[in-house]
């Protein structure tokens, strides 16, 4: 079970090889062998098997899934610390995020060290320990989510919740080998979670792959009405990036001496551009709104969590820590508004900036740095892991860390998408094409990981419908108007995978094309678009569409599997192959050319 996704997880229990409660007395074991400073709060076995016995639904998505929680979030009748032991409380219920994934059925083992009060890039600023980094000790975890990261790279839980308000739950992700998922601001609660800076926090998601990652984005990502900060999904989030996706990177990239992760995000570049367009951009911008986050009212927000500590007990805060926050106490009140005038302005250049891309694609850090030399430079080294990370919540964008390869010596580098808010689906679906052209390991555990799983048309529970149409309904074709009328949204147009061969059939108004796959003689890439459609309106759509069509599951160039319109083989009998032309358009345009229409 070590190393084991929530697939794996729950194929041993549908199998019924394994019990939950069978599965918690063997996990025991393992947490209770691994690095102490992990942990701030570790439950035994017999709390494992006891929150185990009470599952009664088998049907639960997250049936028996053991995870782990960050310790600035609540988790009923376990003390939260924030690392700072004069601080600690005991909550009398879960965080909202936790609550929801109980009810899931996942199961707590235990709640993770961080940087004291969620301050911190490296891992090492806590009283309970530093956190090794699982591929060489002497090097940081990345904070402050470190425990959540290295246990989830240890394979000891598939998945673990973080916080991020600078680049909490994506430099762990980039130093431990696993995915760090970042959602749009108010997607997922923070109510119950111990604030950094309240209006900036984020619950963030870490995992060995993409799908487990969304799997509890999906579950956890509720509006809460009782969180002033929660903001409610709007109705329409594009599902996908575009088949071969505009990526804007920075084209100066500060790598502060570490010529090996320069070489990697290079190799990386040449890797990636066989599924993507790589656009250099001056990103200044981001940079400067990076600069701002510990400046004005954002550290005065740290501050204000932790006030009435540092006057009366200054020295259960650590020295670093109070070196951030103090100076936020001589801070007036138009430094504040003159910083958020500052961000606004800088928000409407980032928006022009993204504007020419689909997406950002990013180093997660310029480098990695031993725990002995942040010991030496805390607040320089801290502040440069943060060049790609501080500016991401500042400007209302997500973020998706992932594996982005290994160093020559051993360590591994991450790079991070970035998108705009509410475009955490399309982060995820095109981190599944990064994760088939180029996959990687299960974080330090060495073994590798199963590969994405095809996600059909909706099966990711939302609202929508994606429908892949190669004919009438394409675009100003006569048949279009069925679509919209449904209020449905052209997401792309792109291409099937080359197993296809389409046809005109024969004796249909208007003319309609007949799509097949893997006939006999080969096939070859259909031009297609992608629609997004209401499910409510989906039913009306298809009791549409005459025989001998149908809806099927197409799949696309770039490896995704989508709900579209196939035909049943008989009709091709009398049917003219038209694959050589190109398309539905260019057969349509043949046979205005000739008359025929």
């Amino acid at each position: 079970m070590i190393g084991w996704t929530l697939q794996q997880w729950q194929a041993a229990y549908r199998s019924g090889d394994l019990t939950p409660v069978q599965a918690m007395k063997q996990l025991a074991m393992h947490l209770h062998d691994s690095e102490r400073a992990l942990w701030i709060h570790l439950l035994d076995e017999s709390s494992l098997v006891a929150q185990a016995g009470a599952l009664t639904d088998p049907s639960l998505p997250l049936y028996g899934i053991p995870f782990a929680v960050k310790d600035n979030i609540d988790v009923a009748g376990i003390p939260t610390t924030a690392a700072c032991p004069a601080f600690a409380y005991t909550p009398e219920e879960d965080a909202t995020v936790v609550r929801l994934l109980r009810e899931a059925g996942a199961i707590v083992v235990g709640k993770t060290n961080l940087d004291q009060f969620a301050t911190g890039l490296v891992g090492v600023r806590s009283p309970y320990g530093e956190v090794p980094n699982p591929f060489n000790p002497d090097y940081v975890s990345g904070g402050s989510s470190s425990g959540s990261g290295t246990a989830v790279s240890l394979g000891l839980v598939p998945f673990t919740l973080g916080t991020d308000t600078a680049g909490s739950g994506r430099v762990p992700a980039s130093f431990t080998n696993t995915v760090g998922l970042k959602p749009t601001r108010g997607a997922i609660s923070t109510k119950g979670v111990v604030p950094a800076c309240r209006t900036l926090d984020c619950v963030s998601v870490f995992a060995l792959n993409i799908d487990d990652a969304q799997t509890i984005y999906e579950i956890a990502g509720q509006f809460d009405e009782h969180d002033a900060y929660s903001r409610p999904a709007p109705a329409r989030q594009a599902s996908g990036l575009p088949a071969r996706p505009k990526l804007g990177i920075p084209n100066v990239l500060p790598w502060f001496g570490d010529a090996q992760a320069k070489a990697l995000w290079e190799q990386q570049l040449e890797s990636i551009q066989a599924i993507a367009d790589l656009v250099p951009l001056d990103t200044m911008v981001l940079e400067d709104a990076a600069a701002l986050l510990y400046q004005g009212p954002w550290v005065a927000e740290r501050f204000t969590v932790t006030e009435s500590l540092l006057q009366t007990q200054p020295d259960a805060v650590l020295p670093v820590i109070r070196n951030i926050l103090e100076p936020a106490a001589d801070l007036k009140a138009a430094d504040s508004f003159r910083a958020q005038y500052q961000l606004a302005e800088l928000k409407r250049e980032a928006d022009a900036l993204l504007s020419q891309v689909d997406a950002l694609l990013l180093p997660t850090t310029p480098g990695i740095y031993t725990r002995a030399a942040v010991s030496d430079d805390p607040i320089t080294l801290n502040s440069q892991l943060g060049t790609w990370t501080n500016f991401v919540n500042l400007l209302d964008l997500c973020a998706l860390a992932l594996p982005g390869g290994f160093r020559a010596d051993g360590l591994p580098a991450g790079v991070t998408l970035v998108g705009d808010a509410w475009q955490d689906h399309a982060l995820a679906e095109f981190g599944r094409r990064w994760q088939q052209h180029q996959p990687w390991q299960a974080g330090a555990t060495g073994q590798a990981l199963p590969a994405p799983a095809h996600r059909a048309a909706n099966d990711d529970g939302s609202d929508f419908i994606t429908v892949a149409v190669v004919g009438a309904h394409l675009t100003g074709m006569p048949l279009n108007s069925q679509l919209t009328e449904r209020n449905a949204v052209l997401l792309e147009a792109t291409h099937t995978a080359p197993r296809y061969r389409l046809y005109a059939l024969a004796n249909t108004v208007p003319p309609k094309p007949g799509l097949i796959r893997n006939p006999k003689d080969g096939g070859d890439s259909i031009p297609i678009e992608l629609w997004q459609m209401p499910v409510e309106h989906f039913g009306s759509f298809v009791g549409l569409i005459p025989a001998p069509l149908g809806i099927g599951s197409l799949e696309t160039v770039d490896g995704r599997w989508v709900k579209g319109f196939i035909c049943e083989p008989w009709a091709i009998d009398d049917a003219t192959d038209i694959t050589a032309l190109g398309g539905w358009r260019n057969y349509i345009a043949k046979l205005k050319q000739e008359g025929a229409l």
